[in-house]
């Protein structure tokens, strides 16, 4: 469903609404229900991927008969065809209705699945993966459909609860993997989350309308290529540089690639009739602010994601809790669970104080979680109640984040202007593993044998480096002009 001020009358490419597509369909609110109850779970799937691999992990190379360097890039290829598919996707699902992209989404799940599943070596493996990133154009297309879905009443809720998978997947990604590794084979990782996925296919053609909602047009191939390549380059320099060494030739040169492909990809996009991603739309204040508020709350979220397992991970003997990999997902799945409870709450908020000031409360719960950490690390549960905060302020803020954007674009741009915003999102979660990591490898207690761990010190690092990153996003929110903000509310309310 949309609202009057969606249908409103405007040139492309000039920021405000454009002629959104019309459809007759209504559905009811048990309809509804059913729609989103689907979404949130195919999202929820395809978020288990980001996670899937962790509790095996360490005998990747034995699995795959390959370097312990070559098998790292099963996780970096998950996180390089996510960061690609999503604003693509979003594009997509524009064009062409969204819910074909959805479904296609879903089946690019279930393949990328049975390749991992049936292969036995790193190069299905990696293809595999790619393609299960791939898939995570799911989500930013989901919460998109959401608005024209959803009475108006139930769609801050239902956006709040699609955008809590990002982070419920991966917090309930983990103690799952790790049982399930442990009770079977490695591969029944995979068998499972085909089998998943088929569900997820089945439910979406049997439950998601495909309602008239195409804008048509036509795909920026060239942008396409240009956006995978520049951003492709500057995540594999992030992500690969502390294996690599950050002043190698080999870094540097993948980030100087990718900085100056993106360069000319901004400059191609301006001159482009149809652009993949409209770069005057993303410059809007609203939108860049969110934006960039999106890639500091990423920052923070993967921080916790990372820095508390490693704790709960590391020997007694060496000032950890020597928790197995299936204790320390436990630990850390009431955090995944406390982001999909505060979805309402984030809804209940949006409706009442607006997007902005949400986000900006998301975020501040976010901080203070870290805080937590940095002043209680003295025992488990001490770090899960540190990680419920945290979750808490991610399941708040990021269903902020999607209304802001979808307010202040035309309703024909909002599936590639929120993958965008999940890009960002992604942005954030690779700049902090690349920093998390250089900070826990910067102070370590040798352990013999050559196995290091990080010291308390470096812990410590971590979580104010957190708490800071989280509050920068608070202070990027209140920036966000108040007027447009309160536009944003009036849209989706």
């Amino acid at each position: 469903m949309t609202s009057s001020s969606d249908t409103a009358d405007a040139s492309p490419g000039s920021g405000a609404p454009t002629a959104a597509p019309q459809t007759d369909e209504s559905f009811s609110p048990r309809g509804a229900l059913g729609i989103v109850i689907t979404l949130c779970f195919g999202g929820l799937v395809a978020s288990l991927m980001q996670t899937l691999i962790i509790p095996v992990q360490p005998e990747l190379p034995q699995l795959l008969h390959t370097s312990i360097s070559n098998a790292s890039w099963v996780i970096t290829a998950t996180l390089l065809g996510a960061a690609v598919a999503m604003p693509i996707a979003g594009r997509l699902g524009d064009m062409y209705g969204k819910q074909r992209v959805i479904l296609a989404s879903s089946i690019l799940l279930v393949i990328g699945s049975l390749i991992c599943a049936i292969g036995d070596s790193l190069l299905p493996m990696l293809v595999g993966r790619t393609v299960q990133g791939l898939a995570m154009g799911f989500i930013p297309v989901g919460i998109s459909l959401m608005r024209e879905v959803t009475p108006p009443r139930l769609t801050s809720m239902a956006v709040a609860a699609m955008s809590a998978t990002l982070g419920v997947g991966g917090a309930v990604g983990m103690p799952l993997s790790a049982w399930i590794a442990q009770t079977w084979d490695w591969r029944a990782l995979f068998w499972a989350s085909a089998g998943l996925a088929l569900l997820v296919t089945v439910l979406v053609i049997v439950v998601v309308p495909n309602i008239a909602d195409s804008a048509g047009g036509r795909l920026d191939v060239i942008g396409s290529i240009g956006l995978a390549i520049g951003l492709c380059s500057v995540l594999i320099a992030i992500s690969k540089g502390k294996d690599w060494g950050w002043t190698s030739g080999t870094t540097l040169g993948f980030l100087v690639v990718g900085v100056v492909v993106l360069i000319g990809w901004s400059f191609f996009e301006l001159r482009h009739s149809d652009p993949l991603v409209d770069l005057r739309t993303t410059a809007k204040p609203t939108v860049l602010l969110t934006n960039l508020a999106a890639v500091a709350i990423g920052f923070g979220m993967m921080a916790q994601a990372i820095v508390v397992p490693m704790m709960l991970e590391v020997p007694e003997g060496a000032g950890g809790f020597g928790q197995s990999i299936l204790h320390t997902g436990l630990w850390m799945a009431p955090g995944g669970i406390m982001m999909m409870l505060f979805a309402p709450v984030s809804g209940m908020l949006i409706n009442g104080l607006g997007p902005k000031l949400t986000l900006a409360i998301g975020a501040s719960v976010l901080g203070i979680g870290y805080l937590t950490a940095f002043f209680l690390m003295n025992a488990p549960w001490q770090l899960a109640v540190a990680s419920v905060i945290a979750s808490a302020g991610v399941g708040i803020g990021y269903a902020a984040m999607p209304t802001l954007i979808m307010g202040s674009v035309p309703i024909t741009e909002a599936g590639a202007a929120v993958g965008l915003n999940g890009l960002m999102r992604s942005v954030g979660t690779t700049l902090s593993s690349a920093i998390m990591a250089v900070v826990l490898a910067a102070s370590t207690i040798d352990l013999g044998g050559g196995h290091e761990v990080p010291t308390h010190s470096a812990f410590h690092w971590c979580f104010l480096i957190g708490a800071i990153a989280a509050f920068v996003g608070v202070a990027i929110t209140l920036a966000i002009p108040r007027g447009k903000a309160h536009a944003a509310e009036q849209s989706v309310a």
